[in-house]
């Protein structure tokens, strides 16, 4: 009696047991931010269907699931290439790019699972040749924002033929050729030098501007002079020394240097000589 059991409990366990294996194997899982298209080898391939989240059902054997990542995701472009006026310019396009949901089936049946390596480098480059051979050197730094919006634009037309969508484009590295550079360089120094010189002129303007100035004053002042002399005869030399006299004498007298020598070789009717004022320097 109990070894019937036994074998009973072994049979449904057996049952059992093959019928989660093959209930797993008719369920697939679509996890967040995914979603997953059927290939069928009875109905000729792809099916038109996309399915979401959650957990499906299938065919084992006969139907597999593809689970593509439908989250938006960042790719950097590098690219060489050259301007309108012949120089090169190495330049790095960031997209933020998702593939179209509706569009996976296609997708799939075209360019497969590593769609993103195949597509993204070869539309970026070939945006980026085309654009920047329309602009100089110059226009790169000067018209960037309009440069930008070409290319985002042009990015998005190739890539909807490819069943992509960007949700962000932009250029995040721009550098030019050494020669070029050093030209740059070279422009900034003549601009500088140029500038420097302006500033020397504009001063020895100046410079010129307040020596005539002055010398227009000194004019004016001996005009004035002479018409005062003209009117006054020699009387303002005379006013002249008489204030200048007084200035000296007055430094000399506040001076410890200095010793007064009366004239005494002079007596009784013959004519005196002059007092001095004798300046002792040390």
């Amino acid at each position: 009696m109990a070894s019937q059991a036994l074998t009973q409990l072994g049979r449904l366990s057996g049952v059992a047991a093959a019928g989660l294996f093959t209930v797993s194997q008719c369920l697939y899982n679509v996890d967040g931010g995914e979603r997953a298209v059927m290939f069928d080898q009875l109905r000729g391939g792809v099916l038109p269907n996309v399915s979401g989240e959650g957990t499906h059902f299938l065919i084992p054997v006969i139907q597999r699931p593809i689970i593509f990542d439908v989250r938006t995701k960042p790719r950097e472009i590098p690219s060489v290439t050259g301007t309108k006026d012949l120089q090169m310019v190495n330049i790095k396009l960031r997209v933020l790019w998702r593939p179209m949901v509706d569009e996976l089936p296609k997708l799939y049946r075209e360019l497969g699972t590593d769609f993103d390596e195949r597509v993204l480098p070869s539309i970026g480059n070939e945006v980026l040749k085309s654009i920047v051979a329309q602009y100089n050197a110059e226009e790169l730094l000067s018209k960037r924002a309009e440069i930008s919006a070409r290319i985002r634009e042009e990015m998005h037309k190739r890539a909807r033929v490819f069943h992509l969508e960007f949700d962000d484009v932009a250029i995040t590295h721009l550098t030019f050729g050494r020669e070029f550079m050093n030209a740059i360089e070279a422009k900034q120094v003549a601009s500088q030098e140029a500038e420097r010189q302006q500033w020397v002129v504009k001063r020895a303007e100046q410079e010129r501007i307040a020596v005539v100035t002055r010398a227009e004053g000194e004019a004016e002042a001996a005009s004035i002079i002479t018409k005062a002399m003209e009117k006054t005869g020699n009387a303002i030399v005379e006013v002249r020394r008489i204030d200048a006299a007084k200035e000296i004498a007055g430094k000399l007298s506040n001076s410890r240097n200095v010793v007064y020598l009366p004239n005494t070789s002079g007596s009784g009717g013959g004519q005196g000589g002059a007092n001095l004022l004798l300046g002792l320097d040390k």
